[in-house]
This record gives C-alpha cells, structure tokens and sequence, in this order.
C-alpha cells in the first residue's frame, strides 16, 4: 500500500498544533481561574528547597509547562527574587509538575474530544461571566488537546508499513543513546516535552514503537525540554544562567542513573502495566512519573552540591541586588511601636539608596549603552517594588498601634517618603526604556545634547541624596538646599528644552532624537519634584 504522504503530514503537523494550542490555551485558563498570583506564589512559598520543589509541582500544574516555571524562576533568580539554591529546588519541582499532562493523556478520552470542545465553547461565548469563561477555555483547550492527539494518531499510523520506520525502531531498542538522542532532538524543535511525549504515547499505543525504544526517547524529551530555559537565559545574569544550567545538569545526570539501570526500570514499568491493568497512554505516564519523581528523590539531597558545581561551571561574580527587608521585625509593632518606626525608616533609607543606584545604572547606561547597566537598572527597580510592598504594609500595621502625636507625623512622612521613592524608580525605569528605544532605532542623539543630559543627571542624583540625607539627620538646612537644586532641575529642563528647538530648526537632530531627549529631562524633572517632596516633608511643608 503506497503511503500518502501529504495526508500524513497535513494530519501530524495540523494535529501537533492543535496539540500544542489546547496545552496553551488550557494553561492560560488555569492561571487566569489562579488570579494570575504565579510570580507571587515563587517568590513567597520557597523559603527552603522542599517548599521550592512544592512551590514548582503547583506552579507548573497551573500553566502545564515545566518550561514555562524555569522561565519564571530565571527572571526571579536574575531579579534578585530567589536564590540559587531555592531555584533548584523549583527546578526539580517543575520536572515532576509537567507529568500531569500525560497522565491527562493516559485518559483515553479522544473519541469525546469534539463534544468537550463544543461545551468548552458553549461556557466561552455564551456566558457573561469571567469566571465561567476561565473555565470555558480550561474546558476547550482540555478537548483541543484530546482532538490533536487523535489527528496526530491518525497521521503517523500509517507509519507501520514503512521499512525504515520498523528499522529505526529496532535501532533505538538495540542502542537506547539513539532513543536519547531522537527525544532530545525533537523536543528541542517542538519545544515541548508535553507535546513529545503525547506522541510517543500515540506511537506506543499504536504499537509503532515498543517499551525498549520509547523509555529512552522519553528520557529525551526531558533532557529537550531544557532548551527553553537555556534560551531564557542567554544574555541573562550569572545567576539566571546558573539555574538554567542546573535544569540541563538534573535531567543529564537522571538520565544517565536512568540508562545505566534500564534494564530494571523496564521491567517495573511493565510489572506496573500488568499489576494496574494500564493501557498504552498510561503506562508512558507513569514511566515518565516515575523518572521525574526518582530523579527528584534521588538529587534533592544534593542541592548544595549542584549549587556548588553550577558555580565553578559558570564562574563570575553576580551583580545581586538583596530586594528582602533587613530592619522591619514585626515584633516591635506591638511591643514598642517608636523602635518600629526607627526600623521602618532605616528600610526607608535603604530603598532611598537603592534608587539612587539605579539612577547612577541608569546614567551609565545613557553614556555605555551596555546591557549590564540596563539589567542592573530594572533588577534595582524590581527590588524597589518589592521594598514598597513590604515598608507600606509594615506602616499600616504599625498605624494600628497607638502612637504619640510627633510619631503619628513621623509615620506620614515615611509613607509619603515611600510612595516618592518608588516613583523615582518608575521614573528611572521610564528613561531606561527610552534609550531602549534610542539603541534599537538608531537614533542619533548630539554630542551637546548628551552633555546636557549628562550635566542634568548630576544634578538630579546630588538633589535625590540630598534629600535622603536630610530624612536620615532630620536636617532642615540640607532640606532647604534640596528645595535650590529641585528649583535649578526646573529651570534647566526648560532652558534644555528651548536649546533642543534651536537644535531642531537648525536641522541638527531629528524629530526622534527630540522626542528621546525630552522625554528624558521630562523623566529627570519629575525626579527632582519627588526628592523635594521628601524634603518638604523634613521642613513640614505642606
């Protein structure tokens, strides 16, 4: 029977994407019904590895991507949010999570994939309600799934006539790297071990491969999968290239434990078929279970260890900017409310810092255009949103607690304090962006332009510390000196302002460049209005 090739790979490829889209879609209903708290439930529920391996099991069951977490635990790792060692642990957690899918899949449910879909799209379109839409789309891409299973299926059926596909099958069983080699490959162009490995479950379900030659395409799949976080990483900090590579480290070692004990592990997947009365699909689930749960157990006594050799492996120093609290101990809330407030403003103080660092980054970034000044701006910014959340919260326990008349105008002014603080982080992060927009446009800005920027990001930095100074001394003279330079900042940005329209008519920058420019010493100006905010505050101006 001669094969029809076009139908074949119409079938595969149409189904691989609807595969594909139903994994997505079903994900993307999951977070939404989650509130879209995924970042959250990283950064607060991994304070030991075993949390993190719980935190990783959860988050991935949520969005059906092993990828996807590793993804997000390297943007948390680069921002500061979490620890290598923690990282790790979601890692692992991640591997154990992304099972689910094919257990889903060991359900053999193709043949009510059509009428899933129906309902899915009935729940979507007929109901007002967001919460009965997230549940629409779960519904739908659950059945979207199902249905690109069973065209896939359909498409590589025909495959057991085929000689070499009957070869190549009795080359992986016979030399099981082949195998390792085939599902890492795929995987890697796919980009989804979930998706490669609902097609092996079709394959072996249709008896295409046997239980010798898809274990060690499996093990494939797992190490493939890596390849996203690996991207993710490129370009990334020391510490987000580190966790990318422990991802690649933990499924290369589990798979070597695991080709070493084939043989073993073979004959238990096949007593677990025959004991549990499995079909085709499940018993791939639970071989795929078994490898990632093993792996875990085996490996998470050696976090340390892995931390250790990701470290000598990938060498350099990081640029970690420490985003947790270091003075506020709810202790003092209730037992002295005045110490409380000390502490809330030593925290105040750090962040202040913090974002006068960034507007140091964000400077040298104007003049290197170099991504680390970029990336170490943006990591200080995230590090400031993190600081508001914890001081703010902090303040308004404390206003609970009974505080004298002075401590009650105190604590005014370090929300306040607060509250300009993280707007200069904006501010900073808005400039960032702009030159952002410069680099990738290739707009040119003047050499006089670049000095008057440079001569206004002085005076803002000095005006910000300034500032901050006259908090931490509660001095009103330094106080007064802020409200000067704040005066100056305004005065430039408008002399600034009428110098690039002479620029401009004289044809010497374009309309871009002046758009980029303004809209840095716009960015610089609002700076200063905050840092005088702070200031006032110290003069008791209202």
């Amino acid at each position: 029977m001669e094969l029809n090739w076009q139908e074949m790979l119409f079938q595969f490829f149409g189904g691989l994407g609807i595969f594909l889209f139903g994994i997505k879609y079903m994900g993307d209903g999951l977070q939404k019904s989650a509130g879209e708290r995924l970042k959250d439930i990283l950064d607060k529920f991994t304070t030991n590895p075993f949390m993190g391996v719980l935190a990783g099991i959860f988050v991935t069951v949520l969005i059906q991507s092993s990828s996807g977490t590793t993804v997000i635990v390297v943007g948390l790792v680069s921002a500061g949010f979490m620890t290598l060692r923690q990282a790790i642990g979601v890692i692992m957690g991640a591997n154990i999570g992304t099972t689910v899918t094919a257990f889903i899949i060991g359900f053999d449910i193709g043949a009510y994939a059509l009428p899933i879909i129906a309902v899915g799209t009935i729940l979507l379109f007929f109901f007002k309600s967001k919460k009965v839409q997230n549940f629409g789309q779960l519904i739908f891409g659950f059945g979207a799934l199902f249905y690109g299973l069973e065209l896939m299926g359909g498409g590589m059926k025909p495959l057991r006539s085929l000689e070499a596909f009957q070869d190549l099958t009795v080359s992986m069983s016979s030399n099981p790297i082949l195998g390792v080699v085939i599902g890492t490959l795929f995987t890697v162009i796919v980009q989804s071990s979930s998706a490669t490995i609902g097609i092996l479950q079709e394959l072996y379900s249709s008896n295409l491969v046997n239980i010798d030659a898809a274990l060690p395409v499996l093990f494939g799949d797992n190490i493939g999968t890596t390849i996203t976080a690996v991207l993710a990483a490129l370009g990334a900090s020391v510490a987000a290239r580190r966790a990318a590579a422990v991802h690649v480290m933990f499924n290369l070692i589990g798979t070597t434990i695991f080709l070493i004990a084939l043989p073993l592990f073979e004959k238990f997947v096949l007593f677990l078929q025959t004991q549990l009365n499995l079909n085709e699909p499940m018993t791939i689930a639970f071989a795929h279970g078994t490898f990632n749960l093993t792996n875990t157990i085996i490996q998470f006594p050696f976090i340390a260890l892995l931390a250790v050799i990701v470290t000598k492996l990938i060498p350099g120093q990081d640029t970690y900017v420490d985003s947790n609290s270091k003075h506020l101990d709810p202790v003092f809330i209730e037992q002295s409310p005045s110490i409380a407030l000390g502490q809330a403003k030593e925290e105040v103080l750090r962040m202040g810092q913090f974002a006068v660092k960034g507007l140091q980054e964000t400077n040298e970034f104007l003049k290197t255009k170099s991504s680390k000044n970029s990336e170490a701006a943006y990591q200080i910014e995230g590090a400031i949103n993190n600081l508001d959340k914890k001081i703010t919260n902090y303040l308004v326990d404390l206003s609970s607690s009974s505080l004298s008349e002075g401590e009650s105008e105190r604590h005014s002014i370090l929300m306040d304090t607060v509250r300009d603080i993280e707007r200069i982080g904006d501010h900073f992060e808005n400039i960032v962006e702009l030159i952002e927009y410069q680099q990738s446009n290739k707009v040119k800005i003047t050499d006089d332009a670049m000095q008057d920027l440079e001569t206004m990001f002085s005076l803002t930095i000095d005006t910000v510390e300034r500032s901050l100074t006259s908090l931490d001394l509660n001095d009103t003279d330094i106080a007064r000196e802020v409200a000067e330079k704040e005066d100056q900042i305004d005065k430039m940005e408008r002399k600034l302002r009428k110098q690039h329209i002479l620029r401009l008519n004289e044809g010497k920058c374009s309309g871009q460049a002046g758009i980029v420019f303004v809209d840095i010493i716009s960015n610089l100006e609002r700076i200063g209005d905050h840092a005088v905010n702070i200031a006032e505050a110290v003069l008791g101006v209202e």
